[in-house]
């Protein structure tokens, strides 16, 4: 399966330890093109449609529903985890992302 930055796709995140985000759910691919064709790990932000306002989370139309991108949730898993492509991110929703991550872990 070929994977690429901006995807949206359905990870099995289990099994987890603490507060790590639990179960199958849609998560963003943000690792680069690059690291997804040649690795075997792949960096994902998972994905909640249950969220506060915080500065970390990017919210974002999936299936027609309102979710957010949980950036203080970034983890790498493995391609196996991986179950299923589902959409891609829209243009204006990618540059509010990479916003939100330069604030976060750049700046």
């Amino acid at each position: 399966m070929e994977l690429k930055q901006y995807q949206i796709v359905l990870v099995n995140l289990d099994p987890t330890i603490g507060s790590e985000m639990k179960k199958k759910r849609p998560c963003l691919i943000v690792s680069p093109d690059e690291m997804n064709k040649y690795l075997l790990s792949i960096v994902i932000a998972p994905m909640t449609s249950h969220s506060k306002s915080y500065p970390t989370r990017v919210e974002v139309r999936h299936n027609k529903t309102k979710g957010w991108i949980v950036l203080d949730q970034i983890r790498t898993v493995d391609r196996a985890r991986i179950v299923k492509v589902l959409d891609v991110l829209l243009e204006k929703e990618i540059s509010k992302l990479k916003m939100v991550f330069k604030e976060t872990y750049v700046d």
